[in-house]
């Protein structure tokens, strides 16, 4: 099971989502709100795993490591708060599926995807949103060109009949969300490059 920790909250933060299972793990910390205390309600977590290092994903890193024990996984040791280097076309376990790793920059140098095909799940952080939205690439490390790439590499690698798509920013997409994948990679392919 997967639930969105961030719904409802008033405040400037990603998405965080607890993955339930054999290995409970938090995809992204979210910031500026108690996500601790949610994560406690719901029986705590085995490990952390990040999409990227953007300040609204990891804001409450530090806190939940410290609350639970636990290490963080992400693309990049030299980030805050990694403690684990997760490879391109490494595997981790979040939940009852593996997930493969996706290297995916464009919107943040250390920006990773994560996709089951058992579990027919994707964690695409900000690279791709509902209806055909994309990270942005304005930021320190953007690069319009790459996150084109990193987009039509996801939408080579994810099966056309993928159930669900879980974002940084939004909500998720449980209806045909394969879609959502090519309509980014078509407005991103025709938007104006920086």
């Amino acid at each position: 099971m997967i639930s969105n920790l961030a719904a409802g909250v008033q405040a400037f933060t990603s998405n965080v989502f607890l993955v339930s299972g054999d290995r409970r793990v938090l995809v992204d910390a979210g910031a500026n709100f108690d996500v601790a205390s949610k994560i406690e309600e719901r029986g705590g977590i085995d490990a952390v795993v990040m999409t990227h290092t953007h300040p609204d994903h990891v804001g409450n890193l530090s806190e939940v490591k410290e609350a639970f024990g636990v290490e963080a996984w992400g693309f990049d040791t030299d980030q805050p708060g990694v403690d684990h280097a997760i490879a391109d076309g490494g595997w981790v376990q979040l939940g009852d599926h593996e997930y493969e790793a996706l290297h995916t920059p464009g919107h943040k140098n250390d920006h990773l995807c994560f996709y089951s095909d058992d579990a027919g799940v994707l964690f695409a952080g900000d690279l791709v949103f509902q209806n055909g939205s994309f990270g942005r690439t304005d930021l320190e490390e953007g690069d319009h060109d790459a996150l084109i790439e990193s987009i039509e590499r996801v939408r080579d690698r994810v099966d056309e009949d993928f159930r669900e798509m879980h974002v940084g920013h939004g909500p998720s997409v449980t209806n045909e969300p394969f879609g959502h994948v090519e309509a980014a990679l078509e407005m991103a392919s025709s938007a104006f490059r920086r």
